[in-house]
């Protein structure tokens, strides 16, 4: 037996697996989405979660591995960024998390009470039915399918409203707090008049670290259980089906967090270019007069930064592009092969119709989880800069590496590095756009 009857043999075992009855009798057009819904995909789909996951493992083990200066203590501050915000809010994460996990029967009844309606409700040949005792007419039960399916969009709302208003709580309390030990332990060096960088650290570099406090538990798992729900319900109606919504997740893991890795790039210049510029017109203030020799540092600033907020937007919107374009793959295979599945027989109208429902929202969860993990390198490089900042010296934070592009003028480097020893740290990790 030939490697290519192998493989045809493999791919009419697993459609099999899958209760397909893949035979000859098939169309043709119908065999290469059976290809590449059911080997090809999930072939790669497996390689690249295998990479990413050993790529994880090793980055964890190189980050244990690797020795650090042991910096100063800061009082009520962690050198962990995760045990800092769970020492100061601990029992409220565990109630986001119930509260999230309890939106996910919630959130099946939305996907499965509108297939119920089409493939019940509206079969006329079946009626009057019975229901606890009672005999009900055809638009009597549509009236109730269609009232508890009202209910549960309800109940998914205010599920959603009162966790993200309680979030919005706890991270207002945790950044309240977070700047107040910022503040304090500035506030208690005898150089602090001189560190003007306190100002932009205290206002807006905070701010991201104080929103990632409330979703550093309960965001993954609300989004990841949301993923797992659809994906779920997916493959109860069609294991075919379900299997074709994972077809473009290896490209989008594979592209998608390149490309972003470009973009955090230019946020961090972006960020190093208004930080140099904060800092030479707080040098102008202090001098209590308007130097015309200050005003081509300042032009060459407003210049970069105008560049790099370019280049930011291009990648930016290429992204976004790429990613619309890869999401609206799925339904043409849902609409070909899951149509094909209805004129055979093997699915209902009402199944294709809620799997197409449940597509789009099978995208959000996924690039809420993406902006979870820029989201979380972003705070992470952020708090590392802000614990070195107090500390003043240049510590090895992690898997961190100097970076080369920092500003090539010398006095102003020598100075920078003195005010604000984080600049040393800003080329690790992934800052999220803004």
């Amino acid at each position: 037996m030939s490697l290519l009857d192998r493989y045809h043999l493999l791919v009419h075992d697993v459609a099999a697996a899958f209760g397909y009855d893949y035979n000859d009798a098939t169309p043709d057009w119908v065999h290469p989405f059976i290809h590449l819904i059911l080997v090809l995909a999930p072939a790669l789909l497996i390689t690249v979660g295998s990479y990413l996951a050993i790529r994880g493992i090793l980055k964890l083990w190189k980050y244990r591995s690797t020795p650090a200066l042991h910096t100063e203590p800061i009082r009520g501050l962690e050198k962990s960024l995760f045990k800092t915000v769970l020492r100061y809010s601990r029992s409220q994460q565990a109630l986001m998390i119930l509260v999230s996990l309890i939106a996910m029967p919630i959130l099946y009844l939305t996907l499965e009470l509108p297939k119920q309606i089409v493939n019940n409700a509206l079969d006329s040949g079946r009626f009057p039915i019975a229901i606890l005792g009672q005999d009900l007419d055809q638009v009597v039960f549509l009236m109730l399918l269609c009232g508890l399916y009202l209910l549960a969009i309800i109940l998914n709302g205010l599920n959603k409203y009162g966790l993200n208003v309680f979030k919005g709580y706890v991270a207002e309390r945790f950044l309240r707090r977070f700047r107040l030990l910022v503040y304090r332990h500035w506030r208690s060096d005898p150089d602090a008049r001189n560190q003007s960088e306190i100002i932009p650290i205290l206002a807006q570099e905070v701010e991201p670290i104080g929103g990632f406090a409330a979703d550093v538990l309960a965001l993954p798992i609300l989004q990841g259980g949301t993923l797992l729900t659809i994906l779920s319900f997916m493959f109860v109606q069609d294991p075919v089906l379900g299997a074709a919504a994972l077809t473009v997740l290896p490209i989008q893991l594979v592209l998608l967090p390149k490309l972003q890795r470009r973009v955090n790039a230019l946020s961090r210049t972006r960020i190093r270019e208004v930080r140099q510029l904060g800092r030479q017109l707080s040098d102008q203030l202090r001098e209590r007069q308007v130097n015309p020799a200050g005003l081509l540092p300042v032009s060459t600033s407003f210049r970069e930064l105008e560049r790099v907020r370019r280049k930011i937007f291009r990648l930016k919107f290429f992204i976004k592009a790429l990613n619309n374009f890869l999401t609206a793959l799925t339904p043409f295979l849902f609409y070909s092969l899951g149509g094909y599945f209805v004129i055979e027989g093997r699915i209902t109208l009402g199944a294709l119709v809620a799997v197409l429902a449940a597509h789009k929202d099978f995208s959000a969860p996924l690039k809420e989880l993406f902006n979870y993990y820029q989201t979380l390198e972003d705070t992470r490089i952020r708090y590392q800069e802000i614990m070195a900042f107090l500390n003043k010296s240049i510590q090895p934070l992690g898997h961190a590496q100097p970076d080369n592009t920092a500003p090539q003028e010398a006095g102003q480097f020598e100075r920078s590095k003195q005010r604000y020893p984080a600049l040393s740290l800003v080329g690790q990790g992934a800052i999220a756009t803004s």
